[in-house]
């Protein structure tokens, strides 16, 4: 799959409010994804920070993809758990979402997500996610 598959799965599949994110797919292999959430005052926080929810969001979409992209195109899927750990904040910077499948099973998949503020050396957030595949 090229980016641009994975941006068509975005445009088709998806809720508007996530559409409204504004997530770019930037690149897609056999069993990863790298997906940019543009910087946006209306997704900060008190304080100026990315807010959480939109970090979370940002990793279960990301996901979806990379899981897309595994499979050879999308099929249904529902997220049966996400664990996030947040550990710097993201301040007026993109923030990259880097999804690597470690198992993809026939009904299952598992996968490590990185996200990064675009040109910083350390994650603002790690996550793990468990996803059940339907189709």
């Amino acid at each position: 799959m090229t980016p641009e598959d994975g941006e068509a799965i975005l445009r088709d599949y998806f809720a508007p409010w996530i559409q409204q994110l504004g997530l770019r797919v930037r690149e897609l292999g056999e069993r990863h994804a790298v997906v940019c959430l543009p910087w946006s005052d209306a997704l900060a926080r008190e304080g100026g920070g990315l807010c959480g929810q939109a970090m979370m969001a940002a990793a279960d979409t990301a996901t979806v993809i990379a899981i897309s992209s595994a499979r050879g195109g999308f099929v249904p899927m529902t997220t049966v758990q996400q664990s996030t750990t947040f550990q710097r904040p993201v301040t007026g910077r993109d923030l990259l979402i880097d999804v690597r499948i470690s198992k993809l099973g026939r009904t299952l998949a598992f996968s490590e997500v990185t996200l990064t503020a675009d040109g910083a050396a350390e994650p603002a957030a790690r996550a793990s996610t468990v996803y059940a595949i339907l189709g």
